[in-house]
């Protein structure tokens, strides 16, 4: 019976190998786990001071970069705007120096229509004339006329005369259209269409046309013409 209860007691009593083993075992496991948790907070507070020395790093670096990028933006808007404004200007000054802005017959109806009322009658009196009036015209062509269109009437007035006296000879000259092509404050060009019509006595009346350029200037308040041209 006593070695019965021994063996009994044997078989129940605790044994120091397992409870070692627990014991290493629930030592061992908070030591693992501690020792991941210090590696992982041990990393971490180096990642991060990467991360805030690279933001340091890139902030007093990034702020110089920022301005230069600034005044440089600034400089090539300031170039452009300068550029755009002296095209400008000299597309202006173009369009105000151009023939056609300073063509007062384009803009000015009422100088136009006198410039060539003055000279359509200029030039219908100094072409017309008969046996008794070449005197006359002779005189009016001295106040219509100047410069070197007066010097040319001048010239070749005096056939003109003979033939008229001789020939019985009748000039009637009439302005059927005339244009200004260039009018400015002192000086005028035209076109000028005309209709000449020759009676010699004893014959029948013929018809001519001609065509002239004409320049004229304003003196003393009206028109003269200073050259003739025929075209």
């Amino acid at each position: 019976m006593k070695q019965t209860e021994t063996a009994r007691r044997a078989d129940t009593a605790p044994d120091p190998g397992a409870g070692e083993t627990e014991e290493a075992g629930r030592a061992g496991a908070p030591h693992g786990i501690r020792e991941t948790e210090t590696a992982e907070v041990a990393e971490a507070p180096e990642g991060a001071e990467e991360t805030e020395e690279g933001e340091e790093g890139d902030g007093p670096a990034a702020a110089p970069r920022h301005g230069r990028l600034l005044r440089a933006l600034a400089a090539a808007l300031a170039l452009a705007l300068l550029a755009a404004g002296v095209t400008l200007f000299v597309l202006g000054q173009r369009l105000r120096d151009t023939p056609a802005t300073s063509n007062r017959a384009l803009t000015d109806t009422a100088a136009t229509a006198r410039v060539t009322g003055d000279v359509g009658s200029a030039l219908s009196k100094v072409f017309s004339y008969g046996p008794q009036s070449t005197a006359a015209t002779k005189e009016t062509a001295k106040r219509v006329l100047a410069g070197k269109a007066l010097q040319q009437y001048a010239a070749l007035y005096g056939q003109v005369e003979k033939q008229a006296a001789d020939q019985k000879l009748t000039l009637t000259t009439q302005v059927v259209r005339a244009g200004v092509t260039r009018l400015g404050t002192g000086s005028a060009h035209l076109l000028v269409f005309l209709d000449q019509v020759y009676e010699r006595e004893g014959k029948a009346a013929t018809t001519a046309a001609a065509q002239l350029s004409v320049t004229a200037e304003l003196r003393g308040g009206h028109w003269v013409v200073v050259d003739i041209t025929s075209r």
